[in-house]
């Protein structure tokens, strides 16, 4: 399944399917000249997934992208074993097609040049061959894909790849195209062994494929297995997994509250291992929602969504205000300035108070939504609380009954950072 190569500058797969990616990553640059400039990555996941996004647009078209329904992205300490489980998770999960080995994508003619030119196989680049990889028909029904992401600026890149499919699969839904936008379903698999049982398993695969090697050569029968240098020398194996825990581990734990997240505790037989896998991805899969009940709420937009776009949007709300009703957007701000201010700085120990109008400025419904715009603007949270009560006004002269007016106050709750009073000793 994996295929090998002699060419040095090309990342390699061992035999248990551990990849030299990372290695490749973290590897050190030749000086640039003045032609491998345009080369260089930029660490700006929304530039880099946008660019890499309109590029398949233009060459494949928005109506021909057509991703698989399940990824299971596939990561894990080196040593892991993850060449071993790559197999055991396609037949649990009936996949028939070999996974996606980002290693194997960078030796593509493309990649190689940068790397032989001495350039790092960058995040767009690996991202680029990934979602390319990804449009393969082959791949509909479900891809595994062994070593991405591995670095932060990958793992904002995945999160916004998500984002967009689950968009076009709410543009798509209800109409003809609704089979080709699947609901996304994305799975991190994290096999993990400690620092002490990785070496000791990278030292063990470098001692075998020495013995193995000795073989072929004194018998002419079989192939020689590449020998990762880091196998053979117990300092390179613990730098090797540091690299690992610090970057590609830590990157991936902040996608627990975004995927299917399946720690895999990789210690122990294969048979162990296999069974914490099944358990683990039959637990998650109790979890997801039917693609139907996805549909049907995938409209409303995520919270996390409408945070990341809440300052653009006050500015543009605060600027109409000024602009379309200047006259009321000022009569608020006054207010706000005399009658607001003053007691909310009587509360600034506590960072809450309550505040009682009956402002008749407030009849207009715009004038409460500038209120709150205005403290939100400002730092604070402002909530609104209409409250109406029935108030005697009159008594009718013929009936004698007491005719009651509608009174209408509005109660306004504002939080804000309170102050802290330290006592001298």
């Amino acid at each position: 399944m994996h295929s090998e190569s002699s060419e040095p500058s090309s990342p390699k797969m061992d035999k248990d399917g551990d990849s030299d990616h990372e290695d490749a990553e973290n590897a050190p640059l030749k000086p640039k000249t003045k032609k491998q400039v345009e080369d260089l990555e930029v660490k700006d996941a929304q530039l880099i997934f946008q660019a890499v996004w309109h590029e398949l647009e233009e060459d494949v078209g928005v109506e021909n992208l057509r991703f698989p329904a399940e990824i299971f992205w596939l990561n894990g300490s080196p040593g892991a074993g993850k060449g071993t489980q790559t197999a055991f998770i396609m037949e649990f999960r009936d996949l028939t097609e070999k996974p996606i080995i980002v290693s194997e994508l960078l030796k593509s003619p493309e990649a190689r040049k940068k790397m032989d030119a001495g350039m790092l196989a960058g995040d767009r680049e690996v991202t680029r061959l990934v979602l390319r990889s990804l449009l393969n028909p082959c791949y509909e029904s479900g891809a595994i894909v062994d070593g991405y992401p591995r670095t932060k600026t990958q793992v904002e890149c995945l999160k916004l790849f998500h984002g967009r499919l689950s968009e076009l699969r709410s543009k798509y839904v209800g109409t003809f195209q609704e089979e080709q936008f699947p609901k996304p379903r994305f799975h991190i698999i994290m096999l993990f062994i400690d620092e002490e049982e990785s070496v000791r398993r990278q030292l063990l695969r470098g001692q075998r494929t020495m013995e193995h090697n000795a073989e072929v050569e004194a018998s002419g029968v079989g192939k020689t297995r590449e020998v990762r240098k880091t196998d053979l020398d117990e300092e390179a194996a613990h730098r090797r997994y540091k690299t690992f825990k610090e970057s590609t581990y830590h990157s991936l734990t902040t996608l627990r509250e975004v995927f299917h997240y399946h720690f895999i505790n990789a210690h122990g037989t294969v048979i162990e291992i296999q069974q914490r896998i099944i358990q683990e991805l039959k637990y998650q899969s109790s979890l997801e929602l039917d693609e139907s009940t996805y549909d049907r709420i995938s409209t409303i937009p995520l919270a996390q969504k409408l945070s990341l776009h809440a300052r653009q949007l006050l500015v543009h709300r605060l600027d109409s205000y000024e602009k379309f009703h200047s006259d009321l957007f000022g009569q608020v701000v006054d207010l706000i300035k005399s009658k607001f201010i003053p007691i909310v700085e009587k509360h600034s120990i506590s960072g809450l108070a309550y505040i009682n109008s009956e402002d008749p400025v407030f009849a207009d419904p715009l004038a409460i939504a500038i209120l709150i715009d205005v403290f939100t603007e400002r730092g604070f949270t402002a909530v609104v609380d209409i409250r109406k009560m029935e108030v005697p006004c009159r008594i009718d002269p013929k009936s004698y009954e007491i005719v009651n007016r509608e009174k209408k106050i509005y109660r306004v709750r504002i939080n804000f950072p309170g102050s802290k009073i330290r006592r001298g000793l």
